[in-house]
């Protein structure tokens, strides 16, 4: 598999090093004189000085026949316009691209960059899952649905302990797909009596999100 990545900080150095010690071809694009340098001295010919938001520079390494593209520079704007870049004018199957403000996610999967990592986000969900009752994971984005698929518990608080799910008042962008009971799943149905303690798989719009995380958490 060839790899391009654009952005030689300490993300773009490790993904690169971690490839090539995988067997993958990968080139590094970095602009900066200095910090190529010294990349160059550390990872060999693998390293390129450009700007990868260039066409030229793109043309240059073979982006044309790369399987995935990763940007990971400090700027989401450059990122962005090195994965449309990638996709639209060089067809690369597939582009990655680093988020540093969680805010600009919703505009690179608009503008259709496969995939986007936020490092806040993923840090938050870490957080997420060590608190014990309060947790509220997001699992998945379905991307084009508009949905969120979200793992949270049902706390000794909430009014939806002791109801069944015809009578809980759920938001009506919200689904609860699994629950999961003394870590046996139960298919939901509309009799079922939900319990405090069961963790509950659900697929929710993320305009519901606020109110059905009040619900399982008590607040509403």
């Amino acid at each position: 598999m060839y790899v391009v990545v654009v952005g030689g900080g300490k993300v773009g150095y490790y993904l690169t090093k971690t490839l090539i010690g995988e067997g993958h071809e990968v080139l590094l694009i970095e602009k900066d004189k200095k910090k190529c340098e010294a990349l160059v001295h550390s990872l060999g010919s693998v390293v390129v000085r450009g700007d990868g938001c260039e066409a030229s520079t793109l043309t240059e390494v073979g982006t044309g026949r790369a399987d995935v593209v990763v940007a990971v520079t400090g700027d989401d704007e450059d990122n962005l316009i090195v994965c449309q870049m990638a996709k639209k004018r060089f067809n690369v199957p597939r582009t990655i691209a680093r988020i540093n403000n969680p805010k600009n996610e919703r505009i690179f999967k608009i503008l259709g960059i496969d995939v986007t990592i936020s490092s806040t986000d993923i840090i938050m969900s870490q957080i997420e899952q060590e608190l014990p009752v309060h947790s509220f994971t997001h699992l998945l984005t379905l991307r084009g649905a508009g949905l969120e698929i979200v793992e949270t518990q049902v706390a000794p608080e909430s009014r939806l302990a002791g109801r069944a799910l015809r009578d809980s008042a759920l938001p009506a962008e919200c689904a609860i797909s699994l629950v999961l009971r003394d870590g046996k799943p139960i298919i939901p149905t509309g009799n079922l009596i939900l319990e405090s303690g069961d963790l509950v798989i659900a697929v929710t719009s993320p305009g519901s999100e606020d109110e059905l995380r009040g619900l399982f958490r008590g607040k509403t």
